[in-house]
């Protein structure tokens, strides 16, 4: 993991955003998508930034990519503890607590 392109990762508050959605739970770009005001190419383009930070990773399932969050990684593990504390943070967990939720009452 190279340290500038973590910080080039965090540096965005979209990026940040979408770890505080995979803390939670795995997520197809579509489902990240519809969260935010921009296109699935945006958050695809979002998403290899993080992955390339080692910060995210990636699973092809059928037709879908899921996301996750590198849990192993210390970045993460400070970046979850800073959105427990976080007032923005918070309720982004709780909306991707709600959809792992749903996603386990499907299966």
């Amino acid at each position: 993991m190279e340290l500038d392109k973590v910080f080039e990762a965090l540096a965005s508050k979209p990026r940040r955003q979408i770890l505080a959605y995979l803390s939670e739970a795995e997520l197809s770009t579509s489902e990240l998508a519809e969260r935010f005001a921009m296109s699935a190419p945006a958050i695809s383009r979002h998403l290899s930034v993080l992955e390339n930070a080692g910060l995210v990773s990636s699973e092809r399932r059928g037709q879908f990519v899921l996301y996750r969050l590198n849990g192993d990684n210390l970045v993460n593990t400070l970046t979850g503890y800073a959105f427990e504390v976080c007032p923005v943070g918070r309720p982004l967990k709780r909306e991707s607590r709600a959809i792992a939720a749903k996603k386990q009452e499907k299966t």
